[in-house]
């Protein structure tokens, strides 16, 4: 059997308030003194920055930052040299899913520590070692490092945007399709296949399903439902050493949509409705998951992800190609357009309520 290397954040914390204890975790697992470069985004800047620059001065460490710009493999350079250039010890992303990918994959490619300390449940990115960045040969996660700290204040991430949160459902929902591609490209190809890491990404998507009322009421209680399931999808996949566990053909349609659309969702929007999709595809019950989806206020079809009929019928066809190697319910050819208009009908994404 085929060895692969698993690591894993060293310290997880999550509750009310836990941004107040950052210095504290910073004193247990980084020397005093040590240079922290934060990686943050405009609107963050101007609020809570100046907190973490507070509590991180009071216990001895020096801050510095740089505001993200896109996400993309350039710009994660940039981030690298520039905290090369400024001797940092400790890279943090702070923010969103881009500051968050940024800081994770300069760190990696400057052997810097990251710490992860997000502001939305977007997706569950904040715990895995998979950095997601556009200018990549293809559009997919690369392999950067897990966090070694990973704070989640519940009333940081609770003040977010209710849309960051379903779109971070829609994202979780989708390990039911991700875990089903996995076995079959297993089955049919050989492929390695962990069991454990399926269950638990399994569970990540059982439990958030729970909880998808109280998540698209925006409760306390269900985002930290929501948070944990996304930390367990994201030591899912460091322990499976891929993203197999958590992306399969839901995320191949969500990264062709992404492309093509004009006016691109987020990405676990169109997460949740490429589940919908693949889901009729494994003959599973894909009205079940469209009515989580809607629970938890997340889209459920084109009109209310802001593309048309023809994007989603046009991603369908492509989402094959965007990862030739990845083997899925979709094939290695695909479907043709007129399956993808059935498909898409059939399941209310295209001309449904």
């Amino acid at each position: 059997m085929e060895q692969h290397i698993i690591e894993l954040p060293k310290r997880i914390v999550v509750g009310e308030g836990a941004l107040k204890s950052l210095g504290g975790h910073f004193r247990d697992m980084f020397p005093s003194g040590s240079l922290v470069f934060v990686v943050t985004g405009p609107h963050i800047i101007n609020s809570l920055y100046n907190d973490v620059k507070q509590i991180l001065e009071d216990n001895g460490f020096s801050v510095t930052y740089t505001i993200a710009g896109p996400a993309t493999v350039d710009e994660a350079n940039r981030v690298a040299e520039e905290a090369k250039r400024d001797r940092a010890d400790v890279l943090l992303g702070l923010g969103g899913g881009r500051s968050i990918d940024l800081a994770k994959y300069a760190a990696a490619e400057s052997g810097k520590e990251f710490v992860s300390v997000p502001t939305a449940p977007s997706h569950d990115g904040i715990t895995s070692p998979f950095a997601t960045l556009r200018g990549f040969e293809r559009p997919y996660s690369k392999l950067a490092k897990p966090p070694r700290l990973l704070l989640l204040d519940i009333d940081v991430i609770s003040s977010a945007p209710k849309r960051l949160a379903s779109a971070g459902f829609g994202d979780l929902i989708g390990k039911y399709t991700a875990v089903l591609d996995w076995r079959l490209a297993h089955n049919l190809r050989g492929e390695y296949y962990g069991a454990y890491a399926a269950s638990l990404a399994l569970m990540s998507a059982r439990h958030v399903g729970a909880y998808a009322r109280k998540i698209g009421l925006g409760s306390k209680d269900g985002i930290r439902a929501l948070v944990e399931a996304l930390v367990s999808s994201g030591v899912a996949m460091c322990i499976a050493g891929s993203s197999r566990p958590a992306s399969g053909s839901e995320h191949l349609f969500a990264h062709a949509l992404e492309m093509i659309s004009k006016r691109p969702p987020l990405h676990g929007e169109a997460v949740g409705v490429g589940t919908i999709l693949m889901s009729y595809l494994y003959g599973k019950d894909w009205v079940r998951i469209r009515r989580l989806l809607k629970e938890a206020g997340a889209p459920v079809n084109a009109r209310e992800l802001g593309v048309t009929d023809d994007e989603v019928i046009e991603a369908l066809v492509k989402a094959a190609s965007i990862r030739p190697e990845r083997y899925t319910i979709l094939g290695e050819k695909g479907l043709t357009r007129d399956a993808a208009e059935e498909l898409a009908t059939k399941t209310k994404v295209i001309n449904g309520d």
